[in-house]
């Protein structure tokens, strides 16, 4: 599967949206071969992620605890992930 999609279950605090939409995100493009949706393509896409994210958070919420937290901890709440992001959005915002 993806490399780049994350354990979720077990971290703390709990996954947030912002998480379980970027794992959705990353898996919707694995399977899809689609980085970077077009037009043609830009619906069903956002589709699939909102609705993978709403199965994932499902199932997120159904699951016992774990006994240890995940080895890796989550890009997005990484430093420097979170300060490229934050870059970017102000480039954007100008």
């Amino acid at each position: 599967m993806c490399r780049n999609i994350t354990e979720l279950r077990g971290l703390e605090p709990a996954a947030n949206d912002e998480e379980v939409e970027a794992a959705a995100r990353q898996y919707v493009r694995k399977v899809s071969g689609i980085t970077h949706p077009t037009d043609r393509t830009r619906d069903a896409f956002e589709r699939a992620v909102h609705e993978i994210a709403h199965i994932t958070q499902h199932l997120l919420d159904d699951l016992p605890e774990r006994r240890q937290p995940p080895k890796t901890v989550p890009p997005l709440r990484r430093p420097e992930v979170r300060a490229r992001i934050a870059a970017r959005e102000a480039a954007a915002a100008r």
